[in-house]
């Protein structure tokens, strides 16, 4: 990928992106790690139509600038649709993403749904908003992408995302599940696809920033205090603080698991080990003990 682009050979998603080598470095690694998710959970199939959601925040803008260059220089070969989902949040600047999405040139559907209203009224007063909306949103977003004959509905979650639920998981549900970086909804018509699986938080930030995109805060789940992934996500702070490059190697080890080495039979036939006679030399059993 060049370094040096001339005017004519960039998309306006990146015209006027700072020239520093800190700068070009963060891009290609973004560029990179986005490609290697794609490739690595197979997220391309022929004639793919995505939908991208775009909700104004830092991630969704990486997630659409990722992509667009991605298919700008030939290396995803699928069509882009960019979508918004004006919830009704009061205060909502709801000319700002249409008109950004119109002067840099990306195919977009803006779909206004109260879902505010909605949510306010049923969820009871000191309760998290998150759930409800996001079942909502989800659901309508499904619609959008049947609509407008997309295979898969794209989301922004980054690589702290998908740590932050694996943890909100083990400390509150009771399980091992976090976020997969593709999975089919629930009628299996539509793939949902997280393309930044690989990428973290900060680089989300420092590239939106550097960018000068306009950022639009969520001011539904952003009112709220005490959040439990809020918690999680202070805790990984810390331990990240403390050793950095920690949720790189936790998140290595959600991509490492070992079935014979959870106490979970669903996932191996515990029953089924047998012991060898001794003396005799065989591999070891999947889950022998090993220093």
């Amino acid at each position: 990928m060049p370094d040096d682009e001339a005017p004519d050979d960039i998309h306006p998603l990146f015209r006027g992106a700072p020239a520093s080598v800190e700068f070009r470095k963060l891009r290609k690694r973004i560029l990179r790690e986005t490609r290697a998710a794609i490739e690595q959970f197979a997220m391309v199939e022929p004639g793919a139509r995505w939908l991208v959601c775009l909700s104004g925040g830092k991630d969704s803008y990486t997630l659409l600038a990722a992509l667009v260059e991605l298919q700008w220089r030939g290396l995803l070969p699928v069509e882009l649709l960019a979508c918004n989902l004006d919830q009704g949040q009061p205060g909502f600047p709801a000319g700002v993403l249409p008109d950004f999405l119109t002067r840099m040139g990306v195919p977009h559907r803006i779909e206004y749904q109260d879902t505010y209203s909605i949510v306010t009224a049923r969820v009871p007063q000191g309760r998290t908003y998150c759930a409800l909306c996001s079942r909502l949103r989800r659901g309508i977003l499904y619609r959008i992408a049947r609509e407008e004959g997309c295979s898969a509905v794209v989301l922004g979650h980054h690589r702290d995302d998908i740590l932050e639920t694996f943890f909100l998981n083990l400390f509150h549900g009771g399980r091992l599940a976090a976020m997969p970086p593709k999975v089919l909804n629930d009628e299996g018509d539509l793939f949902v696809l997280r393309p930044l699986a690989f990428v973290a938080e900060a680089d989300c930030a420092r590239f939106t920033a550097a960018m000068g995109y306009p950022v639009i805060p969520c001011d539904l789940c952003g009112s709220q205090e005490g959040l439990q992934r809020a918690r999680v996500k202070a805790l990984l702070d810390g331990w990240e603080a403390k050793a950095p490059g920690r949720r790189q190697v936790m998140f290595r080890a959600l991509m490492h698991a070992r079935p014979s080495h959870l106490p979970d039979p669903a996932l191996f036939d515990f029953a089924a080990l047998r012991r060898r006679p001794a003396g005799i030399e065989e591999n070891p059993p999947q889950n022998a003990e090993r220093d």
